[in-house]
């Protein structure tokens, strides 16, 4: 974590840098802000679902196939403006099953299957913080590196969600409890 020093009153202070939350699980609105995207949209079969506990924890479970050429499940944010800026980094509390997933940023780019894309790894029943700077996401069509498209530009970024393509079919279980920007001072 990166600290900012700050003089006060002669006494030496450490400060974070600011973390904006992006999304409240808590609120009745959540569950409409979110949706699974799986591979039934290119005749896969994989089954991913969603939803969200009495906690404020958003669990995106399935079973990932690899049948009729499939083999991802996702869960994403509807569009929406999320402010990111260009010095943002994501910060996600999040537990999953020892699997690995990715994180994906989705703009408002009129190309098929695009988006930007930071891949994690999660330790069975382990709560971790992950921490993504925008500048380390990936841009990705069909899973495939789109190297003309250049770093992602945070104006244009109108969604964010995870996806399991690990290529190992079985069921995952992945629960996230923040989602929060981060801005380096």
């Amino acid at each position: 974590m990166v600290f900012a020093l700050l003089a006060m009153a002669g006494n030496l202070v450490m400060q974070a840098d600011p973390v904006r939350p992006m999304f409240d699980f808590t609120q009745p609105k959540a569950p409409s802000l979110w949706q699974a995207v799986n591979d039934g949209v290119m005749g896969g079969v994989s089954r991913g679902v969603f939803g969200i506990t009495p906690a404020g924890i958003l669990e995106f479970t399935g079973t990932l196939s690899l049948e009729n050429n499939g083999g991802f499940a996702s869960v994403r944010s509807r569009p929406a403006n999320l402010g990111l800026k260009p010095d943002d980094s994501l910060i996600i509390k999040l537990k999953g099953d020892g699997r690995d997933y990715s994180l994906n940023l989705y703009t408002n780019r009129p190309l098929m299957a695009f988006s930007y894309r930071a891949n994690f790894s999660t330790k069975k029943g382990e709560w971790l913080e992950i921490r993504a700077p925008l500048a380390n996401f990936v841009a990705t069509s069909f899973g495939r590196e789109v190297t003309s498209a250049g770093p992602v530009n945070p104006g244009e970024v109108v969604g964010i969600g995870f996806m399991l393509a690990d290529k190992k079919a079985g069921p995952f279980k992945l629960e996230i409890e923040s989602i929060s920007a981060q801005v380096k001072k």
